[in-house]
């Protein structure tokens, strides 16, 4: 890595741990119902909308009773997305008379933006209406968003909480989640955006004339190119600081007209990660010990920074291929060197790396490269970085109760090993709140590599796969990966809008998703049941940096058992297949036959090509 490497990768980390405090505080502040400034200024607003929905905020739910509201409330908004798709040709605000949407990619997306994962198999600009995406998808991104934050809002009560049968209230929690915190972030983040050209509006695709006429695919000529616009910095806005990842466009924060300059490119980094990182200290200020929260978010800084070191200095290092052709890699003044395939030159390697590594930590998603061209290696790491349960960081909410079910675990095991009934934060750990951690650490395993296996072994799988091969295979396996845990960003190769790829990766996202918020909530509704048991000489303490690096070999510990098989078939493989190729004059002769025998041109023809 170079000094400019370090130097990017430094302000970035710099940056986003210096805005986790303050945030932190607020959102602890809001959900304790504490003065915080905007809960003062729309406690009037929020009060309304207790009143029109008929919600009773001071009457506290049962984890059964909170689970309930929650899956009701989800399930609608799943009925409520695919609907519109369904309907949006007869919708208003569709200047473009987009048709309706199948029901195959309807069902996939209605589920996706539901559960915060927002994977797309369709280019936004060319299937969806505005109202589409408005109503339909940047709704769900607050919503999905608010939902994930309310769960981890009922599971820290469980902790703080003394012998009550009551977690909180989920609309009171959904309302000030919203209102409070994602809104006035998402207003203020989408102002900056439409300051760095990010299109804002509801005029019709905009017409340029292209500087030389071509013709489409059926032979027409063609003088004129639509630049699609539309209501983008809103849903850019929520897609980043929810975690959820969708993009208005098909190439996503690829596209200029969603990432418009470096700024903005960094700024929507740091977006990705800036709740997740804040929830921490948000956890450790509720609890009143806000040791723990840090304690937290070193365990994933321990994951985190390793990873986006390796993948940048993988991605730098270049195309070993290309090192024995004699092709120069080296970053220079004049060039950006190592693996640009797939990346934006506007952006280069070590930013392109940042975001890989950042999405695919929290359960965001959203790209600025393509991971498919990344290095095999370089591949594997946003891939393993799903795989792990997407706790390190994670999505807002889901990412801090997924941690804490690997907390309990590793608190478990620390018990036994030391011949201790295991506690933390004051509460006893037992046989039901391991088995809920269990399961909350296991069922992304099922719903990642079963569906893999069944798409590798039916031909509608398989028809999916543009890269025979290793590859090909990773491709299945990233894509089932990023829907298991909710990422929702793609190894692009696979042709996932299809009838068996829509359904099953539908599935999978949706069971993924809320089989992991139930059995959070009854940690929570089992813990708020308990006394607190006083601290003692023989209590584990939970803050140290022993126990950070105990939970961080814990959860890659629980990874590298479920998913190393299926990575060694996979980036492994190829990446050994990669540096053992030769260019020998063998092969070398065999390639140019190859273009000679597919061209018509003749031999020396070639040969003059390729020198």
């Amino acid at each position: 890595m170079s000094h400019n490497d370090f130097i990017q990768m430094g302000i970035y980390l710099v940056v986003l741990l210096l805005a986790v405090k303050p945030l932190g505080i607020y959102m602890a502040y809001v959900y304790e119902g504490k003065p915080a400034g905007l809960n003062i200024w729309l406690s009037g607003l929020e009060r309304w909308i207790y009143r029109i929905c008929g919600v009773k905020p001071e009457k506290g739910m049962t984890w059964k009773e909170y689970a309930i509201a929650l899956l009701v409330f989800n399930i609608l908004g799943i009925l409520m997305v695919y609907a519109i798709q369904r309907l949006q040709a007869f919708l208003p605000l569709n200047p473009m008379a987009m048709a309706a949407v199948s029901p195959d990619s309807s069902f996939n997306t209605a589920v996706s933006f539901a559960t915060n994962t927002n994977w797309q198999g369709y280019s936004g600009e060319s299937t969806t209406s505005y109202l589409t995406q408005m109503l339909a998808l940047a709704k769900q991104n607050f919503s999905s968003a608010a939902t994930g934050m309310a769960v981890l809002a009922a599971l820290i009560r469980g902790f703080i909480q003394k012998q009550m049968n009551t977690i909180g209230n989920f609309w009171v929690d959904l309302v000030r989640t919203v209102l409070y915190i994602l809104l006035p972030l998402s207003i203020i983040f989408a102002l900056i955006l439409v300051s760095q050209g990010v299109p804002q509006t509801f005029s019709p695709s905009a017409k340029a004339t292209l500087v030389q006429a071509t013709k489409d695919s059926n032979g027409k000529p063609m003088t004129e190119q639509d630049i699609a616009l539309g209501p983008v910095a809103s849903q850019i806005a929520i897609k980043q600081l929810g975690t959820n990842g969708g993009g208005y466009y098909n190439a996503n924060s690829a596209h200029p007209y969603e990432n418009s300059t470096p700024l903005s490119n960094f700024l929507e980094m740091i977006a990705i990660l800036l709740i997740p990182a804040a929830l921490c200290y948000t956890f450790g200020v509720m609890v009143r010990d806000r040791r723990q929260g840090w304690a937290l978010l070193a365990a994933m800084l321990v994951i985190f920074i390793p990873c986006l070191w390796a993948s940048i200095t993988i991605e730098q290092k270049g195309n070993p291929l290309f090192d024995k052709l004699g092709v120069d890699q080296r970053a220079t003044a004049y060039q950006p060197g190592g693996n640009m395939e797939g990346k934006e030159a506007r952006f280069g390697v070590v930013s392109s790396a940042i975001w890989s590594v950042a999405t695919t930590s929290a359960s965001n998603g959203s790209v600025n490269s393509m991971h498919d061209s990344y290095m095999p290696l370089g591949g594997l790491i946003p891939m393993w970085l799903i795989q792990l349960g997407e706790v390190i960081f994670g999505g807002v909410g889901s990412g801090l109760y997924g941690m804490i079910a690997f907390v309990i675990v590793a608190v478990f095991v620390a018990g036994l090993m030391i011949g201790r009934t295991p506690e933390y934060l004051g509460k006893k750990i037992e046989a039901f709140e391991m088995k809920m951690a269990s399961l909350m650490a296991l069922i992304p395993h099922i719903f990642v590599l079963i569906p893999t296996a069944i798409a590798v072994l039916t031909v509608a799988g398989k028809a999916g796969i543009s890269n025979p091969g290793p590859h090909g295979f990773s491709e299945i396996l990233y894509g089932f990966s990023s829907a298991g845990n909710n990422n929702g960003s793609a190894f692009a190769g696979l042709n996932a809008n299809t009838v068996f790829y829509n359904t099953a990766l539908g599935v999978s996202m949706f069971f993924a998703r809320y089989w992991l918020m139930i059995p959070a909530l009854a940690i929570a509704g089992s813990l708020s049941a308990k006394k607190i048991v006083p601290t003692t000489q023989g209590t584990l303490p939970t803050h140290t940096p022993l126990f950070v690096f105990f939970l961080a070999m814990v959860i890659l510990i629980v990874g590298a058992l479920a998913f190393f098989p299926a990575l060694a078939l996979g980036p492994m493989v190829e990446h050994l297949i990669l540096r053992s190729f030769d260019f020998t004059q063998d092969q070398t002769l065999s390639i140019v036959e190859c273009v000679r025998l597919h061209s018509g041109l003749t031999l020396s023809e070639v040969e003059g090509l390729m020198i």
